[in-house]
């Protein structure tokens, strides 16, 4: 009953803002049901349902996990985006309000889907109900990016579907002829599955889920979307629908593992990981958009969630920790850099100087998010980093970790530019524009997210090591 009020809830809301006729009180709706969501969601993180045999819809770790950041990342943004779209009344906020809680709906549709069917039909859904909040600006680079968006997303989401199809294909050999895609029944075939076919499901759903989770060389929607989406879109864009997409891959993964194909699956993950990796490295150095320097900043994180996977071992237990420290950090740049953005009118680092001055408090925050998003300590981004190097070297991997390191290093470089010449600094002669300063409602989620991060990275609460734990285990993980 409490999952299924999880879904219906944001979306019986969006379906309010639909019919809201107040373009000034819609926007409440927003923290309305993303508190209902996210207390309904720590019920279920408290007490962990079990997860029912054969069920389309119901909760396991790995779900749970994704649902909580979901839940957790919306929440924040909702409370920021009621002083955004008061900010925002000469736009109609309708179809953004709607949307966004759509989103938040369907995503929570993909973390409990048991039926890999389900889970595609959810992840498209999500998919194009972020399209119109890229395009809230309706300026041309906005429409540019959302066409950009749904094009590579419609492919993404095409492939993965084909990787679906696989996946049925893989099971229909060694069943009777039964195609299935409900996961309980993939488990228990496990290693009955058709190799060649589960093999080429694994390939199109990395295609696929890779393209949204914007995995190099895949990722050229997202500098685009990211660059011109509201702060709180975007954070939307680089916490849930990517963490929506991981989650695709990983229950495949999980499907592959169950049959066996850990190793061939290893050398994939891992070269797709060392590119993204490569390929952020290059291009952070030289990006003078901070918004779109916080796309590859995705990129780079992305690789290492899939690193993490093709380690195996101590390396799942790591990328999920990494996956959740990630999400907060996302939200907490995001929100800032737009609060920044605002307050300047350019997202240039030829025009943004002296933010610690104009804006102080967002910039601080933003300065925090820089360190903690580098995995610089004492910030949960840190250990995760930390336990990933650990597992490649425990794997014997040490060039895959001396590779890691240095890109690593190269790309705290180039956020470090940019993070030092956004903040510091005398701002340009024009007085800030009316409203466009720190206000309680701009910073608090950011505070709570850059807190948060802290925490994690100091001491990770017991039951958050269970959940984990358990997680990595229906991965074929253990504990670092």
């Amino acid at each position: 009953m409490e999952l299924l009020a999880i879904i219906l809830v944001p979306f019986l809301a969006a379906l309010a803002a639909l019919a809201w006729p107040d373009n000034e009180s819609r926007p409440r709706l927003l923290p309305a049901a993303a508190a209902v969501h996210s207390l309904l969601t720590l019920r279920l993180l408290i007490n962990p349902p079990l997860a029912a045999p054969g069920a389309w819809i119901s909760l396991d770790a790995l779900g749970l996990l994704v649902l909580a950041l979901s839940s957790a990342v919306f929440l924040g943004c909702s409370i920021y985006g009621v002083e955004y779209l008061r900010r925002r009344q000469e736009r109609d906020n309708r179809l953004f309000v709607a949307c966004y809680l759509f989103m938040l709906s369907a995503s929570s549709v993909v973390a409990a889907g048991r039926q890999l069917g389900l889970m595609w039909i959810a992840m498209e859904a999500t998919t194009l109900s972020a399209a119109p909040l890229i395009h809230f600006k309706r300026s041309d680079r906005s429409l540019e990016a959302t066409w950009k968006y749904l094009i590579m997303g419609g492919v993404g989401v095409g492939l993965a579907l084909l990787g679906a199809y696989f996946l049925a294909l893989s099971a229909s050999g060694s069943a009777g002829g039964a195609y299935t895609l409900q996961l309980d029944d993939l488990l228990a075939l496990g290693p009955r599955l058709t190799t060649a076919w589960l093999k080429g499901a694994f390939i199109f759903s990395l295609i696929g889920y890779g393209l949204k989770m914007g995995l190099a060389p895949l990722h050229s929607w997202k500098p685009d979307a990211y660059g011109e989406a509201p702060g709180m879109a975007g954070a939307a864009l680089a916490a849930v629908l990517t963490g929506c997409a991981f989650l695709g891959l990983l229950r495949v993964y999980q499907v592959c593992v169950a049959a066996g194909q850990l190793e061939f699956m290893k050398s994939l993950l891992i070269f797709m990981g060392l590119l993204s990796l490569a390929t952020a490295a290059v291009f952070m150095v030289s990006q003078k958009d901070f918004k779109r320097l916080l796309a590859y900043s995705s990129v780079e994180h992305m690789g290492l969630l899939v690193l993490g996977l093709g380690l195996g071992g101590g390396g799942l237990f790591a990328a999920l920790l990494h996956f959740i420290n990630n999400g907060l950090g996302k939200g907490l740049l995001f929100l800032t850099a737009g609060n920044i953005h605002r307050a300047f009118g350019d997202k240039t680092l030829d025009r943004v100087h002296g933010a610690l001055r104009r804006v102080p408090v967002s910039a601080a925050l933003f300065l925090i998010g820089f360190i903690a998003i580098t995995g610089s300590p004492p910030f949960g981004l840190f250990l995760s980093e930390f336990l990933l190097l650990k597992a490649a070297v425990t794997a014997g991997r040490w060039g895959v970790a001396l590779a890691v390191a240095g890109f690593l290093g190269v790309i705290f470089l180039g956020m470090a530019v940019a993070a030092l010449s956004v903040t510091q600094g005398e701002p340009p002669a024009e007085p800030l524009r009316p409203g466009q300063g720190d206000t309680i409602l701009s910073t608090m989620a950011p505070g709570v997210f850059a807190l948060a991060l802290l925490v994690l990275g100091l001491h990770i609460p017991a039951w958050l090591t269970a959940r984990l734990t358990g997680a990595a285990a229906l991965l074929g993980g253990t504990a670092p």
